[in-house]
């Protein structure tokens, strides 16, 4: 079928719906709704779609589409849920159980009939995390049935009337319901509030005086202090003690009329450190262990641990964006990792994110922009360099979720790359205005040839884990719940770290870079690559500067139209 997604972002679920539908033989276009209804319409007028799917819309569909159209709203809530803040009400409710329903637009908001629906069980998770996996999962399990249920011709839509349960309204979640009452609140609560906002809206407090938002939540189990206070910094978090215990904040966002001039998400310690006195408290840096005990509640970003001959450097950074501290110490865990008696490293985190790449929002805060991009890029390349010159162990990256750009680069450098089914990879730069580093140049053509390499970069659409699978960008699928992943992926790392062949393997690895080095050394490549990006980060005019401005800013670009994916094709 022709499929036309209509969308407010071309955010990870949609990118999913868009790869995942296209993995099932339909031709997919997209067009976002950022600039009103007249995009929408116009792009239904000249594809002519079959069926019009929403999987992410802030904004109601035009009525003259969804009434000459079968539109499919894709609603992050159970049938009879209603309203803009579904997940929001159930992590304030601890939910256990929660689901997705796929229903027909109308004039009433998530009241058209019900074409499918999947429940989904509620880890202990942040909203934004919970998004992009159970509730996702859940999503496209629905998303898929709806469509074989339209394209069959048979089925009829449940509508919501009748013998329907009664209808929930939730009203939109807001900032009242979340403030956090420092002093009475206890940790659980605290976390729960923060948990239900990390990556939008925030939760708006007050920080020496200033309003900000706070984005994302982790329990600390020794430091105290008094409620509300600042205690202490770790890998750029602030913790804050509560009325029993305390709680790491990974990110700050000031508020756009407060007149700060980057009021978009950062390092909370970034945010502290750029007020000037008598608003900066001086906090101690409290690292946290890299091998972390077993049993500890505290915050800790990059980890390292071992099972038997295995070794699993995990991290996990907010959105996936790798700042050039975060880069250095995700190295520094590396080779830490390398001096250890391991055959096998396995690099990525438990779920959600495996990278995105360089941290546009630290870059777009910094004084000069692009400066910070060529530190941050360096650090990147430091990284990827250091995985691909390993040559005395097997290295395993596990994608417990999406990679894009650098992130996906870090991951290709592995020498396998096993994806949770689900996950989605964006392994190109260009709509971000840039040419790419971080050895695309020498992964990418390795694995897929020079050929379908280029038309990736130029193309630079998601795909996912399965299409990787079929590009050779991916060498396992793993069918694990986003709760069972790490579990499936340490059975399987020991499986390989006790095959009688493995060394053998590493030995044919340390052969083949050689060779390949001796074709055309990594730092060609990198020097290639670094010239090409030193030059965009150099010119005011390059559009990887106003792109990257509006994408953390969230404002139109002013160098670009309605995205429209397919264009060109």
């Amino acid at each position: 079928m022709d499929i036309l997604l209509a969308a407010s972002a071309f955010n990870s679920l949609t990118q999913r719906a868009y790869a995942e539908l296209s993995d099932a033989a339909h031709r997919v276009d997209v067009v976002l709704a950022t600039h009103g209804p007249d995009p929408v319409r116009a792009a239904v007028r000249e594809r002519r779609p079959e069926l019009i799917v929403a999987p992410m819309l802030k904004t109601a569909l035009p009525e003259d589409v969804w009434r000459e159209h079968t539109c499919l709203i894709v609603h992050p809530g159970p049938p009879g849920d209603r309203g803009p803040s579904s997940l929001d009400w159930a992590v304030d409710g601890e939910a256990r159980q929660w689901g997705v329903t796929v229903l027909q637009a109308e004039a009433g908001m998530d009241a058209g009939a019900v074409w499918a629906d999947e429940p989904f069980a509620v880890p202990e998770t942040g909203k934004s995390d919970l998004y992009r996996n159970e509730a996702a999962d859940a999503a496209m399990t629905a998303l898929h049935r709806a469509v074989r249920r339209y394209a069959d011709g048979d089925h009829k839509p449940r509508p919501q009337t009748g013998d329907w349960p009664e209808a929930v309204w939730r009203d939109y979640y807001r900032q009242d319901r979340r403030r956090i009452d420092w002093e009475r609140d206890d940790t659980a609560t605290v976390l729960r509030k923060l948990r239900g906002a990390d990556s939008q809206p925030g939760v708006l407090d007050e920080l020496q005086g200033r309003e900000v938002f706070l984005h994302g939540g982790h329990p600390e189990d020794q430091l105290r202090g008094r409620p509300g206070d600042l205690l202490a910094t770790r890998a750029g978090a602030v913790c804050r003690a509560t009325r029993d215990g305390a709680v790491w904040i990974p990110e700050l966002r000031p508020r756009k009329n407060s007149g700060d001039p980057a009021p978009f998400r950062r390092p909370a310690a970034t945010v502290l450190a750029s007020w000037t006195a008598p608003h900066t408290p001086t906090l101690p840096e409290i690292p946290a262990p890299l091998d972390l005990p077993a049993g500890r509640r505290t915050f800790a970003d990059v980890r390292y641990r071992e099972r038997g001959a295995t070794g699993f450097v995990g991290f996990s950074f907010p959105g996936g964006a790798m700042s050039t501290d975060q880069c250095r110490r995700l190295l520094a865990a590396y080779r830490y990792a390398l001096a250890r008696p391991t055959s096998v490293l396995v690099l990525g985190g438990a779920r959600d994110f495996f990278s995105n790449g360089i941290h546009l929002n630290v870059i777009e805060g910094a004084p000069d922009p692009g400066e910070e991009s060529w530190r941050n890029l360096n650090a990147m390349d430091d990284v990827v360099e250091a995985v691909l010159r390993t040559t005395d162990r097997l290295v395993i990256a596990a994608l417990a979720g999406n990679a894009a750009a650098g992130g996906a680069m870090l991951a290709l450098a592995a020498d396998e790359v096993w994806c949770r089914t689900g996950t989605v990879l964006n392994p190109h730069y260009r709509r971000m205005g840039l040419y790419g580093s971080e050895f695309w140049t020498y992964t990418l053509p390795r694995r897929t040839g020079p050929e379908t390499a280029r038309r990736l970069a130029a193309e630079a659409l998601p795909m996912s884990a399965a299409q990787g699978v079929r590009l050779g960008l991916v060498d396992r699928l793993v069918p694990a719940t986003p709760g069972e992943f790490a579990g499936t992926v340490e059975t399987l790392a020991a499986e390989v770290s006790a095959a009688p062949g493995l060394a053998d393997r590493i030995a044919a690895k340390a052969e083949a870079r050689g060779a390949d080095e001796a074709v055309r050394p990594l730092a060609d490549h990198r020097r290639d690559e670094l010239a090409r990006m030193h030059a965009i980060f150099a010119d005011p005019a390059a559009p990887y500067h106003a792109l990257r401005s509006a994408f953390v800013r969230k404002t139109p670009a002013a160098t670009t139209r309605p995205l429209r994916i397919g264009e060109g094709r």
